[in-house]
């Protein structure tokens, strides 16, 4: 039930949105127990994002909630994975991409939680 919310400070055409997608879902595999299956990606492009307060080089910041918790590990493999994919796909440099993780206790779906 991994849910990826991802905020550029750009335009996103639809097929840099389907990559990043297909990408981003089969990185999520390196959490034990998680797969594209569950995952939910939201995509925000043109945000106004300021990063050391310009504005003047895209940035993006994406936010990963995991039902339960993982390891230093995992997220660290994970976000290795997802600053590549902002780089390849949005020219996103990955000094200029944050990512931040919250796993959930409860997780709600289908009419009932987990």
């Amino acid at each position: 039930m991994p849910f990826l919310n991802i905020m550029v400070s750009k335009d996103v055409t639809k097929q840099q949105e389907t990559a990043v997608k297909t990408k981003v879902g089969k990185a999520i595999s390196v959490f034990p127990g998680k797969s594209e299956s569950y995952l939910m990606v939201n995509i925000v492009p043109d945000c106004h994002l300021y990063f050391g307060g310009k504005n003047d080089t895209p940035c993006a910041i994406g936010e990963l909630k995991i039902f339960g918790s993982s390891t230093r590990e995992y997220y660290e493999k994970f976000t290795a994975e997802f600053c590549k994919i902002m780089e390849q796909e949005l020219e996103i440099p990955q000094d200029k991409t944050y990512i931040t993780y919250q796993g959930i206790e409860n997780w709600g779906y289908n009419g009932f939680n987990f």
